[in-house]
């Protein structure tokens, strides 16, 4: 081996065992799939764990599944193919403190999303965020990243959203375009832990989508567990960056398009140790037109 030829190994070593180190590239892991109840009844899952009885009566399954690396390829996707989108350079008013003030999220970042999604999706004319999620990779924090390949809505719930959260307008909203996005980006980048990765749409065939009942105290909703198939093709955007978003697109009402992306927080084994955890947050809006 030359010296050049070790200096490079040795390099490389040392990186990956330093702990600011972040991973990048192609990488095969291990993703949790829906299975099926046993029971044959249909699958549901309780939003608030009831007493006596069991959260969700579906299982998993799990599969190794390579994942590519969007990082250097962010405009050979987008939103009516792949039902997700990347973006790069995207400037907020928000510190790292705020994202502890839920009214300081509301009152600056949200109206952030409110723009960026009308400046970014073609045809849009209106947009309705309906909540947020903040979440944390550590035990003490309220919600954690979710490590099951799933669709956040289907068409029936997305139907539910627009009465629920646009009652006045909802049957002239319902004869037009009407979309949910999540828009997805990280508090503390560049993520090196837990980071998410997502399906393109056009490989996942509808067939292997299960609507979920989504148990709420005072209502159902519905999501969909997702099965495996080889064919399906992942995705994950290495190293995400404070500056950078991730649009999510969980159903399309319009025929003809990708209309929903499976995704999950999956365990990177290069994850060096004493590398942070990550903290990201993602908005709901429906999105009309």
């Amino acid at each position: 081996m030359s010296a050049t030829q070790t200096q490079t190994t040795t390099t490389k070593l040392v990186s990956e065992h330093d702990s600011t180190y972040v991973p990048r590239g192609r990488v095969t892991t291990p993703l949790n799939f829906f299975k099926d109840p046993e029971d044959g009844s249909k699958p549901h899952n309780y939003v608030e764990p009831q007493e006596g009885i069991p959260q969700r009566n579906f299982g998993m399954t799990t599969a190794d599944v390579e994942l590519n690396d969007a990082r250097g390829r962010e405009s050979d996707f987008n939103l009516d193919k792949d039902a997700f989108e990347l973006f790069q350079n995207v400037k907020s008013e928000m510190t790292y403190d705020d994202w502890a003030d839920d009214e300081k999220v509301k009152s600056t970042f949200y109206p952030e999303v409110v723009q960026f999604l009308l400046d970014n999706v073609p045809g849009s004319h209106k947009v309705t965020l309906f909540d947020h999620t903040i979440r944390r990779s550590n035990p003490d924090a309220p919600r954690a990243p979710v490590t099951r390949v799933h669709v956040d809505q289907t068409a029936r719930s997305t139907e539910w959203r627009v009465k629920l959260h646009d009652p006045e307008q909802a049957d002239e909203l319902l004869k037009g375009r009407y979309r949910i996005i999540n828009v997805w980006r990280p508090l503390n980048g560049p993520v090196q832990a837990s980071p998410l990765t997502f399906a393109s749409a056009e490989t996942v065939d509808d067939n292997d989508l299960v609507p979920v009942e989504h148990r709420y105290p005072h209502r159902t909703g519905e999501t969909a567990g997702v099965r495996y198939q080889p064919s399906q093709k992942f995705y994950y955007w290495s190293g995400m960056q404070n500056d950078e978003r991730l649009f999510l697109k969980c159903f399309d009402s319009q025929e003809g398009v990708g209309q929903r992306v499976p995704h999950s927080a999956f365990v990177d084994h290069r994850t060096p140790e004493g590398a942070k955890g990550r903290e990201s947050i993602e908005v709901r809006a429906l999105v009309y037109g």
